[in-house]
């Protein structure tokens, strides 16, 4: 089962319903809404990293928007809502991974990378050829590695990728750095 955007933004406006006696503007609604819109795609696309089901990430991204929800309306910090609406998702995701990997015995559904078309064969098997280079060292990388990969590619800034991660703002540097040598060495061969 697939959910839409129409449908999930419905789903948060049920968030007005159940809070309807309490002194919350619809401003609040709103501004959840409008950040559901801002980084929905952005966090199916970390979760399906992690080795998530689209369903899955589907059903995260609604609980991590409903915590949100929450947190604002007990008028809790605002700062770098990015960074605390990836560290959420981050979270919930591991955990339903795990919980996951235990059910359906490790069944995980890894990130791909998108080829672009080449306009002839030759090309085509060089670029192939490098995708399966670059894949393959993306996958031989340690989980915090990708991670930290995953959420600097959605745009996060390096302090923001610590926060989500629980690492230092070193480690994050150090892991991306290696990381994106390794990738650029496998993509030059």
């Amino acid at each position: 089962m697939e959910i839409s955007n129409s449908d999930s933004a419905a789903g948060l406006s049920l968030l007005g319903a159940r809070t309807e006696h309490s002194p919350q503007p619809a401003s609040l609604e709103q501004e959840v809404i409008s950040l559901f819109d801002q980084f929905r795609d952005r966090l199916l696309g970390y979760l399906l990293s992690l080795g998530l089901s689209p369903y899955d990430g589907e059903e995260i991204i609604q609980e991590t928007f409903l915590f949100l929800f929450q947190h604002l309306q007990q008028k809790k910090s605002r700062k770098n809502l990015r960074g605390w609406i990836f560290r959420v998702a981050h979270n919930l995701g591991l955990k339903a991974r795990a919980r996951g990997s235990r059910m359906s015995g490790g069944e995980h559904y890894p990130m791909e990378l998108h080829a672009d078309p080449a306009p002839s064969p030759e090309e085509q098997v060089m670029t192939g050829q490098r995708r399966q280079r670059l894949l393959a060292v993306l996958s031989a990388l340690p989980d915090q590695d990708q991670h930290c990969l995953c959420l600097r590619a959605e745009g996060l800034r390096y302090r923001e990728i610590a926060e989500v991660l629980g690492m230092s703002l070193g480690a994050v540097s150090n892991s991306l750095g290696r990381s994106l040598a390794r990738l650029a060495r496998a993509g030059d061969r």
